[in-house]
C-alpha cells in the first residue's frame, strides 16, 4: 500500500497538531506553578487552581529566535471575599512577567 500526497500531508499535519496541544500542556503546568509561587510570595490565594490561555502570537527573543508568546490569566483573591485577575506572560517555556490587578489588602 502506497501512501500518497495528500494523505501524507494530513498525517504531518495530525502530527504537528499532536504536538503543538502536547506542547501547550506543558506550558500551562509552567504557568499555573508561576501563579500558585508568585500569590504564595505575596501571601495571596490563588482561586480555582487554574490559568486560562488569553493570548497567542509569534514573537521574537532576545537571540532573535521565533517562538510563541502566551498570555494566561488567572484569579487571586487577598481578603477571601473578593476576586481579582492575575496575567502570565510566557515567551517559549520562558516566564517573562506576571502582573496583578489592583486589588484589596
Amino acid at each position: 500500500m502506497y501512501l500518497e500526497i495528500a494523505d501524507l500531508f494530513w498525517l504531518t499535519l495530525i502530527v504537528l497538531l499532536l504536538l503543538h496541544w502536547w506542547q501547550s500542556l506543558k506550558v500551562k503546568e509552567i504557568a499555573l506553578k508561576a501563579a500558585s509561587n508568585h500569590c504564595k510570595e505575596l501571601d495571596l490565594q490563588l482561586l480555582d487552581q487554574s490559568v486560562y490561555l488569553r493570548g497567542l502570537w509569534l514573537k521574537r527573543d532576545d537571540n532573535g529566535k521565533l517562538k510563541i508568546w502566551r498570555s494566561y490569566l488567572f484569579e487571586f483573591t487577598a481578603t477571601g471575599e473578593d476576586r481579582a485577575r492575575g496575567r502570565v506572560i510566557l515567551l517559549g517555556l520562558r516566564v517573562t512577567g506576571i502582573t496583578l490587578d489592583a486589588h484589596r489588602i
